[in-house]
């Protein structure tokens, strides 16, 4: 995905929901000075021909039948707090997504630890960035934006943790895409959170179309799903 492809959704995004492109590059900028370029080639090396788990943060991911999914496939990207509920299953996570909002320190050990972490600035989250960027081991932390990319701060796509995981792993060459721990009707979110679910939904979509693929977690939704706004 490049920006190009990815703008006219992204001005939807902001048109939907109210924000402020100027807050978003002003928290890419931020967190553009504090950390280096990562070295992508890790990324291509890790989802290039895999079948890869995107794990999303719904309660259902502890469930046997969820768990068996992410261990069934050859990488696993943890969505936010999907990183715990994974590491108490025993399971390795790969990668792991964030826009800080929840469960940082995770986050700051994993890139300890030497797992790469991609960490994403937007508008509301500036204070997070200023506090936690500078605590994560900085080579194994790979900086995103919604808006457009600059320096080392990248943009592969995607609104929510959950399906940026999605189109990072398909912009490095993933074979197949699996979602276990997803729930679009989640009952336990509120209600902003329930709008970015429904955007998250139209995204993955969006995603299987470009790739020719079906993801199941899409079954028996499809039909419903608004295309407005979304590119042939």
């Amino acid at each position: 995905m490049d920006y190009d492809t990815w703008s006219p959704v992204y001005r939807a995004v902001l048109a939907d929901f109210g924000y402020d492109r100027a807050g978003d590059e002003r928290a890419r900028d931020v967190l553009a000075g504090l950390v280096e370029s990562f070295d992508t080639r890790r990324l291509r090396a890790l989802f290039e021909g895999r079948t890869v788990a995107v794990a999303g943060g719904a309660p259902s991911l502890a469930g046997a039948t969820e768990l068996a999914l992410a261990r069934e496939a050859d990488v696993v990207v943890a969505a936010s707090t999907a990183a715990d509920v994974l590491a108490d299953a025993e399971m390795v996570v790969d990668l792991m997504v964030t826009d800080l909002d929840k469960n940082v320190g995770t986050a700051r050990d994993l890139t300890r630890r030497g797992v790469p972490v991609a960490a994403h600035a937007h508008g509301d989250n500036v204070p997070a960035v200023r506090e936690w960027i500078p605590r994560f081991e900085a080579a194994h932390t790979l900086a995103t934006t919604q808006a457009e990319p600059r320096g080392p701060v990248e943009n592969f796509g995607g609104f929510t943790d959950g399906d940026r995981g999605a189109f990072l792993a398909d912009h490095f060459g993933a074979r197949e895409l699996r979602f276990p721990g997803w729930d679009f009707e989640d009952p336990s979110v509120g209600p902003e959170k329930r709008r970015k679910l429904v955007w998250a939904e139209r995204l993955l979509y969006w995603l299987e179309r470009r790739r020719d693929e079906r993801f199941a977690v899409l079954d028996g939704r499809r039909d419903a799903i608004d295309t407005t706004d979304l590119p042939v």
